[in-house]
């Protein structure tokens, strides 16, 4: 992404076409009781103006998918899903596995609809935009602040874009999440995270509704406060010329503590870019709880050991 494109999206926005997403419909009786016993957050909260965002957790708490969920404007009352793309399979035989005596009917829709997400200034243009014949249009948060929805069938007339909203292809939607500090499956979110080290409590949880799977797990995290680790923002300095890329030949790029001799493993990337201001590497990363801002951590490799350069970390 080069500055100028960075700059554009940050003063006006764009538009990410996001019609590879796996997506799902729930019908039946029983849907919006079903889904609260199978995510972390409350499902009455979803809209046909809203989604909310939740996790599948499995029954230790750790993440199974990550969902949004909105509800249709249509008199069958469907609940929409969208998910991760490489989560079509796997989301959908976890969702029909704990459909037992509901009413409910859980359906793979990933083909019927397209969807766009509008993000920054260019929500607003979404909002007034004209709608092709069963379309629906809702507020939900992707990139760290409110953008807009808009499903479109997949069957009719596609969706007439404005010709001043940018257009972000695939790797430039990456390193704006990225940028943004929004943790993604499977890089951040995966079946090893729990969703407090994910810094998913705030906008993916609820500690009221009910039970659901993994729910007695993630209440006592909650409770105590002590989670192994937790996702935060890297912040490179220089990097030597000849530095691996990240992952390349399998030397994923470990966080150290240098106060320690010899300095100590205490953390992993999960996900790089550029940052084309600052001109320098920036990332997310697991490390160990309890390490805070300002602390002194290097950047390397264990196999081979290896040390590129010092790095700051930050909240999410």
């Amino acid at each position: 992404m080069t500055p100028e494109l960075y700059q554009r999206l940050e003063s006006q926005g764009g538009a990410a076409d996001l019609s590879a997403r796996a997506k799902f419909a729930l019908a039946g009786a029983d849907r919006v009781r079903y889904l609260n016993g199978q995510v972390t957050n409350e499902v009455r909260g979803a809209s046909p103006a809203a989604a909310i965002y939740a996790c599948v957790t499995n029954a230790k708490g750790r993440i199974e998918g990550d969902v949004f969920i909105h509800a249709s404007a249509d008199p069958g009352s469907l609940l929409l899903l969208d998910a991760e793309e490489g989560l079509r399979e796997h989301l959908g035989a976890r969702l029909e596995r704990y459909i037992v005596a509901d009413d409910v009917e859980l359906r793979d829709v990933t083909e019927d609809w397209r969807l766009w997400h509008f993000f920054g200034p260019a929500a607003e243009a979404a909002r007034q935009l004209p709608l092709p014949t069963g379309s629906a249009r809702l507020d939900v948060t992707r990139l760290g602040a409110v953008g807009v929805d808009v499903w479109v069938p997949a069957s009719g007339v596609g969706l007439a874009l404005p010709p001043d909203v940018q257009t972000v292809a695939p790797e430039t939607w990456e390193a704006l999440r990225i940028l943004k500090g929004v943790p993604r499956w499977p890089q951040e979110i995966n079946n090893d995270a729990f969703p407090q080290e994910a810094g998913l409590e705030g906008r993916a949880m609820s500690f009221t509704k009910g039970c659901y799977i993994g729910q007695e797990i993630l209440s006592r995290i909650k409770l105590t406060g002590k989670m192994p680790r937790r996702l935060v923002r890297v912040d490179f300095g220089a990097l030597p010329a000849d530095t691996p890329a990240h992952g390349t030949n399998a030397v994923p790029w470990t966080l150290f503590d240098s106060s320690q001799e010899p300095p100590k493993a205490v953390g992993q990337m999960t996900s790089i870019t550029h940052h084309p201001v600052l001109d320098r590497p920036v990332g997310l990363a697991y490390v160990r709880h309890g390490l805070e801002a300002g602390d002194s951590l290097l950047i390397g490799s264990e196999e081979p050991p290896r040390i590129f350069a010092k790095v700051d970390i930050s909240p999410t």
